[in-house]
């Protein structure tokens, strides 16, 4: 890892913003994107045909059993069963919290699979019935209970994650808006709870992109990783801040390269390094690197003994000044 953050220090110029706008994970307000939405999550993609047989199997598939009333108003009981944490977890925290019991991580793929795939990791076959029902003898078979120990926890500002890209960042290939997926690549406990699990799935967008000229202009892409989703599904603001980038500092020079070689742009756009040379932007899958959430934010997570052993999980930044605008910029090196 401190490798991939070295090479990333000395061999580009990426810039992480962060513009400090809240996420507003709002679901589609809308009959068809709402239904398309919870079926890739469900099985994996929109499923064809009348919208009532795809509303019905959705509700045979959850609950064995269909409800009265308007399109809509299935379509929410649906989505809040799925991933609404109020007087009782989601399907998804659930899920989530027993998959990371079996393997300490937890996946991006579908309901469905998810299910399937901890059925023969478990009991050696897949089960019959409701997927709350699969859910439920999982949680059984995982944690001898059915009640899966779940606990509200308060997430301090700035507690770092440690993240891996799941879309390649090449300047060459991408334009303003595009979105940027990666993972949590390591788990995050706040008081022995787990708030954040090793494969979740978070989301960025591009805000610039420009391509390396002559005469020692880099490439530069401009990120905004402004979303990680949480253990019990629900989309936490992040961004690069001071601890992050500090992060990422100790790292690079812990792998050799020079503080020279990472250059800070603060809030007045004093700029710590120099450019050289002209080099484009090109960071594979798999490329790690830090964020932290940017307010104190109420989750539900799972209480556990199990620790990951990363200094840096629960920490919270004492500092209080204000970061909205911070952008770091990695700096190429001769």
């Amino acid at each position: 890892m401190r490798e991939k953050i070295c090479a990333l220090a000395l061999t580009f110029v990426l810039v992480l913003t962060s513009i400090g706008t809240a996420f507003a994970a709002e679901p589609p307000n809308d009959v068809q994107s709402k239904l398309a939405l919870i079926e890739q999550d469900t099985y994996g993609r929109e499923q064809t045909g009348a919208l009532i047989d795809r509303i019905n199997r959705l509700e045979r598939d959850y609950d064995g059993a269909h409800r009265s009333g308007s399109l809509m108003s299935r379509i929410d009981a649906i989505y809040d069963e799925i991933y609404t944490n109020s007087t009782s977890p989601s399907i998804l925290m659930d899920l989530n919290a027993i998959e990371w019991n079996i393997s300490h991580e937890t996946s991006m793929r579908a309901v469905q699979d998810r299910v399937n795939e901890m059925e023969m990791a478990l009991l050696g076959k897949t089960g019959e019935g409701t997927f709350k029902k699969r859910i439920t003898a999982l949680s059984v078979a995982s944690f001898g209970k059915k009640e899966i120990p779940v606990t509200p926890v308060s997430v301090p500002a700035n507690t770092l994650i440690k993240v891996a890209l799941v879309t390649p960042v090449n300047a060459k290939n991408l334009k303003v808006g595009d979105t940027i997926e990666y993972q949590v690549a390591d788990d995050v406990f706040v008081n022995d709870a787990l708030v954040f699990t090793k494969g979740s799935r978070g989301e960025g967008t591009v805000t610039k992109v420009r391509q390396s000229r002559n005469f020692g202009r880099n490439a530069e892409v401009e990120i905004d990783f402004k979303n990680t989703k949480a253990l019990d599904g629900t989309y936490v603001t992040t961004f690069i801040g001071e601890e992050a980038k500090k992060e990422m500092q100790h790292l690079a020079m812990a792998a050799g390269a020079s503080l020279a070689g990472i250059a800070v742009l603060g809030p007045l756009g004093v700029v710590a390094g120099a450019f050289v040379h002209g080099k484009n932007v090109d960071l594979p899958a798999g490329t790690e690197l830090y964020i932290q959430t940017k307010d104190e934010t109420t989750l539900y997570g799972v209480q556990t003994t199990y620790d990951s052993a990363a200094p840096f999980q629960a920490a919270a930044a004492s500092s209080s000044h204000d970061e909205n605008n911070d952008t770091s910029v990695y700096d190429d090196e001769v």
